[in-house]
């Protein structure tokens, strides 16, 4: 059984049934965010399917596939299953579990900006692989924050046939794309709602509810040279310590366009502390 179930249904570019500003804060790192999406997610879940269609099978629950660094979705997914474990013990049913998708392309291009044959074209190369076994007798639900032209679950579906997992799966959605007349770069609109520019993201990285993600890292990597100089001076040694460690992990050193932001940080930033320390400041 194949169900998919989607928060909010995206029928006007003026009417989104969620506030556009929080989902471009949301795509760049704000936790508190998430909190409200995942929240909400599971909330509405639960009152649509669940209270009617009850799952006997231990749940896993899959955020959206990652190789390092985890995507905004993450974040929504830990308060999403915060929610329904609550809602899950009170009735007596088995807690969640979880597990990840593992991918192994990385790529720099700004998946938002592109239409439903350009979104294929770039990740149909990729291969998603899960833990087959660990999966055996469980309900499956993959959450992704937005679902747009269906690539990346028509991915998570080939996967699914390539491991010939024959469980109960949902595919959950904070939000859906349902008006096709709606070109698939109004996701770009909403990405950036907020963040137009890379000053603009100092207050989430600086609040109290910030957790890194894909988005945001390569969005700094690949920004204007003299722009990132300025903004990258202005963060925390521990927040660009952090930056550099997630851009490894990514293989992120290996692509050309963000070498030039990524030595500027290993070649001053990290020897200018270094020659501090030495000198006792």
């Amino acid at each position: 059984m194949n169900t998919t179930y989607s928060l909010h249904h995206i029928n006007n570019v003026q009417a989104f049934g969620f506030n556009p500003d929080d989902y471009s804060r949301f795509k760049f790192g704000d936790d508190a965010v998430a909190k409200y999406f995942g929240t909400h997610l599971a909330d509405g879940f639960i009152r649509d399917y669940l209270t009617e269609n009850s799952i006997k099978q231990q749940i896993v629950v899959i955020s959206s596939p990652y190789s390092f660094i985890p995507t905004a979705t993450f974040a929504m997914k830990n308060w999403f299953v915060a929610r329904l474990n609550r809602w899950l013990a009170r009735h007596g049913y088995p807690v969640v579990q979880e597990t990840k998708v593992h991918r192994t392309i990385t790529y720099k291009e700004d998946y938002g900006e592109l239409d439903a044959e350009q979104r294929m074209s770039l990740i149909g190369n990729d291969s998603f692989h899960i833990d087959k076994d660990f999966l055996e007798g469980k309900t499956l639900i993959f959450l992704d924050d937005i679902k747009i032209t269906g690539s990346h679950e028509r991915m998570i579906m080939k996967m699914v046939s390539e491991y010939g997992l024959s469980n109960d799966i949902f595919m959950l959605y904070f939000a859906e794309l349902v008006n096709k007349n709606i070109h698939p770069n109004i996701e770009n609109h909403l990405n950036y709602h907020q963040v137009k520019n890379i000053f603009d993201l100092d207050g989430i990285i600086k609040s109290n509810n910030f957790c890194i993600n894909t988005r945001i890292v390569k969005y700094i990597l690949n920004y204007d040279f003299e722009s990132f100089c300025i903004f990258i001076q202005d963060q925390t040694f521990d927040f660009i310590n952090l930056l550099y460690d997630m851009s490894l992990g990514n293989g992120y050193h290996t692509i050309e366009a963000y070498a030039l932001n990524l030595n500027f940080i290993k070649e001053n930033l990290f020897l200018n502390n270094h020659k501090l320390i030495q000198h006792g400041n």
